[in-house]
């Protein structure tokens, strides 16, 4: 079993064993057909993922790896916040008749700032900081734009991240308000996986320790069927990952260069439905 399986049937199960049913309350998300979507939560699960061990991708269900590694593209590289900018749809149920999801996601990453140093954009700030001051406690994003809210199509999700150096080892927390754990949660560690492999190795620096903090960590009604098989599906090793070290430019990274080496996994079976 790979390592990210057993985190994440273990947040399965403290879910369904110790979790807060939300069945008597309103709330905002519903399914295609207008039926309420209800959830049972847990708050605040706190996940260390060590990258220098393994790839934290899971067996027990595919997460599809190219797709998710074309959306921290689509919005750490890019800086888009248009879906036509983007090869999955998984995003179209967001966007206006133009595409775009409003001031959000990558938007917010391209916005630039003055600091005394010059004027950068986010991304670009935490790579200058990574290079020139890596012992610094300030390199963070966020993307929880208060004066913007009201422009964005859907408010953030995984809103923030921050860079910690310990000697040569790169280390990121990521902060998520919100989680549909069988839907997204390996797809954002994935992500934010190849994420800190892309800017340790730009930065002369190596992938260290991944900390996911998700303040409102849930399972839908309707996906806990599909999430009691997944206790049942067959677990294989981590694959491994493998990235053009070739490139030293964070900009010149394609989705061409990023690998994984025999990922094996269960079968879903069914397609999972999500919440809007």
């Amino acid at each position: 079993m790979s390592k990210a399986d057993k985190i994440f049937l273990s947040n399965l199960k403290d879910i369904l064993e110790n979790g807060f049913w939300d069945t008597d309350y309103p709330v905002r998300p519903h399914w295609e057909d207008g039926t309420p979507a209800h959830t049972i939560k847990k708050f605040c699960i706190v996940n260390r993922y060590d990258l220098s061990e393994e790839f934290p991708i899971i067996t027990v269900r595919k997460t599809n790896f190219v797709n998710a590694v074309d959306e921290i593209l689509w919005i750490w590289q890019k800086k888009s916040n248009n879906v036509h900018d983007l090869k999955s749809h998984i995003w179209d149920a967001w966007a206006d008749e133009n595409g775009s999801i409003g001031k959000a996601y990558g938007y917010q990453l391209g916005v630039k700032h003055i600091y005394k140093e010059g004027e950068f954009d986010q991304v670009d700030r935490a790579l200058y900081d990574l290079k020139h001051n890596p012992l610094s406690r300030r390199i963070m994003t966020n993307l929880y734009c208060h004066a913007d809210l009201h422009e964005m199509n859907l408010y953030p999700c995984a809103y923030s991240v921050t860079f910690n150096v310990a000697g040569k080892k790169l280390n990121a927390i990521l902060n998520q308000r919100s989680q549909d754990m069988l839907t997204a949660n390996n797809w954002n560690v994935v992500q934010y996986a190849v994420l800190v492999h892309m800017m340790a190795h730009v930065s002369g620096l190596e992938a260290g320790e991944l900390v996911h903090v998700i303040a409102d960590a849930h399972l839908y009604d309707r996906h806990i069927p599909i999430v009691k098989k997944l206790f049942e599906a067959r677990q294989y090793d981590a694959p491994k990952f493998e990235m053009n070290e070739s490139i030293d430019d964070f900009y010149k990274f394609t989705l061409d260069d990023f690998k994984l080496d025999d990922y094996k996994y269960t079968p879903l079976g069914e397609k999972i439905e999500v919440a809007i």
